[in-house]
């Protein structure tokens, strides 16, 4: 399958289970090579979303990070015992995370800012 095509379905997937309207997003990336590479910068320019610079070196502020984690350890709980095992597990135990999770973490996102800001970018709680 052409990797265009699977990264379109699986953002407009989430973004439906999200309720989003395709107006409103914008995206983060921090300096990243997958983030940056040339396949993922053709595909960002074909959308025309606003896309968000973010620092390398910078605080770890995104709510996804929160997720990425748990789907980690969802997953290995389950050791799988190939590639497509893999898979199928992280598909399955990302399908399992409410939507009302990720709403949660962005819902939360100002009160990250305001302690990264007062703690003048050094560790916080978060």
């Amino acid at each position: 399958m052409n990797e265009n095509l699977l990264q379109s379905r699986n953002v407009l997937a989430s973004v439906r289970k999200l309720g989003l309207s395709r107006r409103s997003w914008v995206l983060q990336q921090d300096n990243d090579p997958k983030h940056t590479a040339k396949n993922t910068q053709e595909w960002l320019r074909g959308k025309h979303w606003t896309l968000l610079k973010w620092p390398s070196m910078s605080p770890d502020l995104n709510p996804i990070e929160h997720l990425w984690k748990e789907l980690k350890h969802a997953v290995w709980k389950r050791p799988p015992s190939n590639l497509r095992q893999l898979e199928q597990f992280a598909h399955e135990e990302w399908a399992k995370i409410p939507a009302e999770k990720c709403r949660s973490l962005i819902d939360r996102y100002r009160n990250r800012l305001i302690a990264v800001i007062a703690s003048k970018g050094c560790a916080t709680k978060y």
